[in-house]
């Protein structure tokens, strides 16, 4: 439900990340990673309990320990005292560990799982999606870092082997989440406009993933399973994680295969490799759960029995997801 103190702080939020985005300065960038930040913490302390007030205080440490070394890294910029060169180079670096601990990317993405699995669906959709855009703005910017294909290489493997033993939906998500993470920035060293397209795909899939599970209340996979979903909705839960996955002829196949484009197109075959086979690691766990829903309950075959989620909204779902053909052959 939202009351007006929701809709202030979401609106800031929105506004911190526009101020990120339209900002010339890098000042002006931290500033409004600030706002988002102190937008994003009463959204998650929306429901008041022990588990929310622990993300709270999680998210808030790391943000701001993420925010202090990228206004140090800024701050430095005018007064380094070694050759430009240097200082440019270290400069670069300070800012892509900012935003490498501000969106949880391997080796400083342990808190990202463990705080989705403390959050409500809601605030887990935001930072899963929204709450990526600024940080990624400011990492494009500083892209030609020689550190970058370690960190492409070390984020997908660390994202595709992290969810192979989880139950719990959100962290199976986050480690997804984490996996992708590691394609955008793949996106941004080889083709720097890509990566605000990748973004949006995964965040539509991932908003209609939250709102399924929403709807179920399911926290963990057999969860999903007990709710015994229609054949509609066990047709969608089956398409949305084939389509995270990136497999054709899914919607979440189009990023990947701009970014497999790209990147044969730049001649970088072995991190291409590297990021092919973590994408089938993470299909693995997709299937092991979509085959323990398909197959432990049996499901009439009547196409709208029990539907917890608005039939046309279902269908519409399921629509956007299998497009995928229809946009190569109007891309071609």
């Amino acid at each position: 439900m939202l009351n007006n103190s929701m809709i202030l702080f979401l609106t800031t939020m929105v506004l911190g990340t526009s101020i990120v985005i339209s900002s010339e300065t890098w000042l002006g960038m931290w500033m409004g990673l600030e706002m988002n930040l102190i937008s994003f913490i009463p959204i998650l302390y929306k429901s008041k309990n022990m588990s929310s007030s622990e993300s709270c205080m999680i998210y808030f440490l790391i943000q701001s320990l993420g925010s202090m070394l990228m206004l140090i890294s800024v701050l430095l910029n005018s007064s380094i005292m070694i050759s430009p060169i240097m200082g440019e180079e270290f400069i670069n670096m300070a800012l892509l560990l900012s935003m490498m601990i501000k969106l949880g990317v391997p080796p400083f993405h342990f808190w990202f799982p463990e705080i989705l699995e403390k959050m409500s669906w809601t605030s887990c959709a935001i930072l899963m999606t929204w709450q990526k855009i600024a940080p990624l703005c400011v990492m494009s910017y500083i892209v030609n870092n020689s550190i970058l294909p370690i960190v492409i290489t070390l984020t997908v493997i660390v994202g595709a082997i992290g969810g192979l033993n989880q139950t719990s939906l959100r962290k199976i998500l986050g480690y997804s989440s984490i996996n992708h993470m590691g394609w955008m920035i793949a996106c941004m060293k080889f083709n720097n406009e890509f990566w605000m397209k990748y973004l949006m795909i995964y965040s539509i899939i991932v908003l209609m993933m939250t709102t399924l599970f929403n709807s179920y209340s399911s926290f963990f996979i057999n969860q999903v399973i007990n709710s015994s979903p229609s054949f509609m909705e066990k047709s969608l839960i089956i398409i949305l994680f084939l389509s995270l996955g990136g497999l054709p002829p899914f919607i979440g196949f189009l990023p990947k295969w701009l970014v497999i484009q790209s990147m044969i197109s730049s001649n970088s075959v072995t991190i291409m490799f590297i990021m092919i086979m973590s994408s089938l690691i993470t299909l693995f766990y997709y299937l092991r759960l979509i085959s323990s829903t398909l197959l432990i309950y049996s499901t009439s075959i009547k196409w709208n029995m029990n539907l917890k989620m608005n039939p046309n909204l279902t269908l519409l779902m399921i629509t956007i997801n299998i497009s995928l053909p229809v946009i190569a052959m109007l891309n071609f």
